[in-house]
């Protein structure tokens, strides 16, 4: 009896030790410790799609979980994230630099810190029969624009040809403005002559409904001096500044640093191997991503958007080594764009824009 204690009392002893040295390590090692996980919301611009690849891809293969962050993604829809994150409903979001400009305008606290597409994907579809070439011929034309700021590109492209809209000519404009709600099928070609789409979206959405792209008068933007960039990284000066985020032991900025170090390495995964990019992606779709007509196989939609996708990030400062840099001078010019439109009224707060989280994710000198 006695030595049956003994033994039993051992084997606790044991368990004990055990235990103590496990509990140890994992105190040691947080990245093993699955309570030690940092949470993080990143509110996307739009619904789960080949558009957040690079975010998708970094959740999926565990690059967020390697710097210690357990990162929840929120869909969002039509709606601006940039609302989501100031009143703390997510801590970072994504979204076009239109959006953010205008609101830091308005006053709201939003810092961007990363420009993950170094290109605009906007873009201008007409039917080729139309006899639309250019946008000197949109004059007596309906154009279709999208609301909630999505619109600004286009009427900067409108302004820059000197074109009158029914926004701000009532009587007799140049062009006559239908806003809709993205769906280029609610319009396209019966209510409007020129529709407004993504590259990477609504222009295969329109091939789907049965216009094949042989048909169309594709005006990309950027080819007329309209660059306004989109898909961005962006947070509050609160988060920022926060010297314990969410009691990790850890400041805003470095939590920010880890997200978009993870963030970069999905991106690049993503363009790389776009193929098994769109496998990762597709899980995650509803309907949207489904395209439209001939084009509604979610798979080859997905195919198409991570195609152009790529082309968005691999532009700029990427080709240069320095993927998610902000290019001064491409901001300048955006923020001379919207003042020209009267959509910004003064210059831009320097407190706007940091280079140093990019900085701290990359460990190289931002240069400006």
């Amino acid at each position: 009896m006695t030595e049956r204690f003994s033994r039993a009392k051992v084997m606790a002893l044991f368990a004990f030790f055990v235990g103590s040295v496990l509990m140890l390590f994992l105190a040691w090692h947080p990245s093993q410790a699955q309570a030690k996980l940092v949470p993080v919301r990143l509110q996307l611009k739009w619904f789960p799609q080949a558009q957040f690849a690079g975010y998708l891809i970094a959740k999926e293969k565990g690059y967020f979980r390697e710097e210690g962050l357990d990162v929840t993604l929120l869909p969002i829809g039509d709606q601006s994230p940039i609302q989501t994150v100031v009143a703390g409903g997510a801590d970072f979001g994504t979204t076009w630099i239109t959006d953010f400009l205008t609101a830091r305008a308005q006053g709201l606290p939003v810092v961007h810190f990363a420009q993950m597409f170094q290109q605009s994907g906007y873009a201008m579809v007409a039917l080729k029969k139309t006899g639309i070439s250019s946008p000197a011929d949109f004059k007596g034309k309906k154009i279709g624009i999208w609301p909630a700021g999505n619109e600004y590109p286009a009427l900067a492209l409108l302004k820059r040809f000197n074109l009158t809209t029914s926004l701000d000519t009532p009587n007799n404009p140049d062009v006559e403005l239908i806003t809709y709600g993205f769906d280029p099928g609610l319009v396209f070609p019966d209510k409007v002559d020129v529709a407004s789409a993504m590259l990477y979206n609504e222009l295969n959405q329109i091939i789907g409904l049965g216009f094949p792209l042989e048909d169309l008068t594709v005006l990309r933007l950027p080819d007329y001096g309209i660059n306004l960039l989109e898909d961005l990284m962006f947070t509050t000066e609160r988060v920022l500044n926060e010297a314990n985020f969410k009691g990790s032991g850890q400041s805003g900025k470095a939590i920010a640093a880890k997200l978009l170090k993870a963030s970069l390495k999905g991106w690049d995964e993503a363009v790389n191997n776009q193929g098994e990019a769109v496998q990762i992606v597709l899980p995650f779709c509803g309907a949207t991503c489904q395209g439209s007509g001939s084009q509604s196989d979610p798979v080859k939609h997905q195919t198409w958007q991570m195609t152009e996708i790529a082309k968005l990030y691999q532009a700029g400062p990427t080709l240069t080594g320095n993927a998610g840099y902000l290019d001064p001078e491409v901001f300048k010019a955006n923020v001379a764009t919207l003042k020209s439109l009267n959509i910004l009224k003064g210059d831009v707060d320097p407190k706007a824009v940091t280079y140093e989280v990019w900085e701290m994710a990359t460990g190289k000198k931002a240069p400006v």
